[in-house]
């Protein structure tokens, strides 16, 4: 059934087993970010079984499913009051940065008998979530004082919001805040951790992380290969593990500019064209409502994307030297946005393959497909 995304589990296996040999060594754990593929359990499995320590996702919807995995949970966004309850039921530890909600959670973790972990977040510059680092002891003062709640860790966002790059300096900031805060509260700490798939090129620079850095939580990277500050290939990481397909629904030879007065699209917007005189014009069976179209990239270099509606995706197959034809699959890598799209569409097929094909038959295979 089309339009499916197939998931190769052995390659997401071997790229969280590359990147636990990676950073266990300089002792650096790994969260892994489910949320990415809508916490869909034979994926994160895959993933625990390449030494990932944590489970890490951003709604508790998707913890919950993968409640029954034998590593602790961490809440990566800041808990909703609303949540609270399910949040010291089915979460070992959760991000947090306003009190208000952390006097919620003790009163919950008290009346459920039990003591909920919680990692600071601190803002160093990417202004998202987190505390103001000249603001950070106030905070741990009327934190300590709190039942039901203990200070297990310190963390840090960057590059999601503001684009900020972690660098070695801004890493040394937070190890200082966190033994800071450690000394003079004499807080058990568990967890600093430095950040997300931006952060792991730090591995490769000549200074590394700073010692007392001591978990990444990571996604991107594992999912893909990329790391996430520029946007490269990481350590020979596999970039293929996720490939979508649509199926070619029509195919003709077709102006490239549209015939008419031109007003916005289905989407509200203006659409500009470039006139390419007459183009071949294929309309495969996914829409914006599959997958965001900037989210996805075609295999076969000679072909382009024109653009999406709400079901159909237009391609450009001028250079095409496949001589593709009517109900011919076309594939597609796919960017963290595209895959979150069609990890979490209804209407995208999830198909999960465990074996590796060859090499030069493999991208042959993927860029020439008849059903």
């Amino acid at each position: 059934m089309y339009p499916c995304i197939e998931i190769n589990l052995r390659k997401i296996e071997t790229n969280a087993r590359r990147l636990s040999r990676l950073f266990k060594p300089v002792g650096i754990s790994i969260m892994a970010v489910t949320k990415g593929f809508s916490a869909e359990p034979r994926i994160a499995e895959a993933i625990l079984k390449g030494g990932a320590e944590y489970i890490a996702d951003a709604r508790i919807q998707n913890l919950k499913k993968l409640h029954h995995l034998p590593k602790e949970k961490v809440l990566l966004r800041l808990p909703m009051k609303s949540e609270i309850r399910d949040v010291v039921k089915y979460c070992d530890y959760s991000l947090n940065s306003e009190i208000e909600t952390l006097r919620e959670i003790g009163k919950v973790a008290r009346e459920m008998n039990t003591v909920h972990k919680v990692i600071i977040m601190v803002d160093l510059g990417d202004y998202r979530e987190g505390i103001r680092y000249h603001r950070v002891e106030q905070f741990v003062q009327e934190a300590i004082e709190i039942e039901g709640v203990e200070i297990r860790g310190f963390g840090v966002n960057l590059t999601c919001f503001g684009g900020v790059i972690p660098e070695q300096t801004t890493l040394l900031r937070l190890v200082e805040i966190s033994e800071t805060m450690r000394v003079k509260y004499d807080l058990e700490i568990d967890i600093v951790s430095g950040g997300s798939s931006s952060s792991v090129y730090l591995l490769n620079e000549e200074n590394g992380f700073p010692m007392g850095i001591n978990n990444l939580r990571l996604g991107e990277v594992m999912l893909l290969g990329k790391e996430t500050a520029f946007g490269k290939r990481f350590d020979g990481l596999y970039e293929d593990a996720f490939i979508l397909k649509a199926q070619i629904i029509e195919l003709k030879d077709k102006p490239s500019v549209p015939h008419g007065r031109i007003g916005r699209d289905a989407f509200g917007n203006v659409p500009i064209y470039e006139d390419r005189g007459i183009i071949r014009r294929a309309i495969l069976a996914l829409g914006k409502q599959d997958v965001d179209p900037s989210g996805i990239v075609p295999v076969n270099q000679d072909i382009s994307i024109l653009g999406a509606s709400s079901d159909h995706l237009i391609l450009d197959l001028s250079r095409d030297r496949y001589s593709y034809q009517v109900g011919d699959i076309i594939h597609f890598y796919v960017k963290y946005g595209g895959m979150l799209n069609a990890m979490t569409s209804p209407y995208v097929e999830k198909i999960y393959i465990e074996d590796e094909k060859n090499g030069e038959d493999e991208e042959e295979f993927l860029l020439v497909e008849s059903i």
